[in-house]
């Protein structure tokens, strides 16, 4: 059975929340509308946070979702269903166990799996091969998600506070997942006073603190902002030296000693 690779993207979103300002998003949209009215098992790829799930749940709205690696709970499961959403299918402890089960009660099956997941059943049993790109392919998505994202925030937190998009680094890291966190917290940040810094700070280092170096060990927390801050504002080392009051060596010396936080192309 020849394998059809469709590159698509989906929101990480609510499934009534497609987004589809790229090109690669409208065509996942298309693809999953087609999918729905069909019986086909299709296998969704990507990253985390790329919408695989999301996309697999607009394909079978009503159908229960089971992680791979619960193995017993969904051999059970298949048993007694028609359709099934299986997550991370790469982390099965015997695929070839699964998919004679899957065959033998004749199960259809959306499946979601890792980019680097390849198994010698998978082509002849997934007609329909899902590649979503990561969020940092898509940059009109991203938009969009920011934009709902920020509303999400309004609804959670209450106000109408706005908030300022236009100097915002996403954080793609874990795509739609990290993106999301990284609003929600910038957003209840936008407005916070010393006092909660110092004491979400204080909550932070309580159970950290204890040997006899930590004053040096955890200075980098005051340290690290206060260089990027200065970076992303000036732009220039030489004004920041001068900002901060620090002789140039020094802040190229605190630069590289927190390399791993700041980068290292400064």
């Amino acid at each position: 059975m020849k394998v059809v690779v469709v590159q698509a993207a989906a929101a990480a979103v609510d499934v009534t929340k497609f987004v589809t300002a790229s090109e690669s998003s409208s065509q996942a949209k298309k693809a999953a509308i087609l999918l729905k009215s069909l019986t086909t098992n299709a296998l969704i790829v990507g990253e985390v946070g790329v919408g695989k799930r999301t996309l697999a749940s607009f394909i079978l709205p009503d159908a229960l979702i089971v992680d791979a690696a619960d193995f017993d709970e969904l051999l059970l499961l298949l048993e007694n269903v028609e359709n099934i959403i299986i997550t991370n299918l790469d982390n099965s402890p015997n695929i070839q166990r699964l998919m004679e089960i899957i065959k033998e009660n004749s199960v259809r099956v959306v499946a979601t799996a890792k980019p680097s997941f390849s198994h010698k059943l998978i082509d002849d049993f997934f007609s329909i091969k899902f590649n979503l790109p990561p969020l940092r392919e898509r940059s009109e998505d991203v938009e969009e998600l920011l934009k709902l994202f920020v509303s999400d925030a309004k609804k959670m937190f209450g106000g109408g506070n706005n908030f300022d998009v236009s100097n915002f680094k996403p954080n793609l890291s874990q795509n739609a997942l990290s993106l999301k966190r990284q609003v929600m917290i910038n957003y209840l940040l936008q407005d916070v006073q010393d006092s909660d810094l110092i004491e979400i700070i204080e909550q932070y280092l309580y159970d950290k603190i204890g040997s006899n170096s930590d004053y040096r060990n955890f200075l980098y927390l005051y340290e690290v902002p206060l260089i990027k801050a200065g970076l992303d504002k000036f732009k220039s080392q030489v004004q920041v030296a001068d900002k901060l009051g620090l002789n140039r060596n020094t802040l190229r010396k605190k630069i590289a000693e927190h390399k791993q936080y700041i980068g290292e192309n400064i």
